[in-house]
């Protein structure tokens, strides 16, 4: 039986690993460009689902237009991770710091999730029915892999030091 504690500790770790994904491709980025993510997810399409160029070109337009939207949320997120290590670094615990930069960054997440959510709705609505049907497949398959990784008491894993 699954706790009820389970479920909302593996979406946290999940948001907690995407955001620090998205922080460290933000910060190690020089002059602040937007790598990955949406941008990624366009070059996932184009060769997994055998885009038109006509797709490709809209779909760089919405990525273009919403990119600004996204920036800045990456950047909190960033700027959030480097608060949060440097609280865990300090040698005393101050949970009252920790909570507040906690939610705070639950919260940037939460918009990062919905936005992302909304961009790729628009992706999505640009498919044939062909190309949705075969992400459909892919994204189930992906969703298995998880879940079974999750079940084997794997986890999220942590970056390595040196990444």
């Amino acid at each position: 039986m699954v706790s009820r504690f389970k479920i909302p500790m593996v979406v946290l770790a999940v948001a907690l690993s995407v955001s620090m994904a998205f922080s460290q491709k933000i910060v190690r980025t020089q002059g602040g460009e937007f790598h990955g993510g949406i941008a990624h997810m366009l070059g996932f399409y184009a060769d997994y689902l055998d885009l038109t160029d006509a797709q490709q070109a809209q779909m760089k337009d919405i990525i273009a237009k919403e990119k600004p939207t996204i920036q800045p949320l990456i950047q909190q997120l960033a700027q959030g991770h480097q608060q949060m290590s440097q609280l865990e670094q300090a040698g005393t615990f101050n949970e009252a710091s920790v909570r507040a930069l906690a939610s705070q960054q639950s919260q940037t997440m939460t918009e990062l999730m919905v936005q992302k959510a909304r961009i790729k709705s628009e992706l999505v609505a640009l498919l044939t029915p062909d190309q949705k049907a075969k992400l459909a497949k892919f994204e189930a398959r992906r969703a298995a892999r998880f879940q079974k990784h999750m079940q084997n008491g794997q986890g999220v894993s942590p970056a390595a030091p040196n990444e």
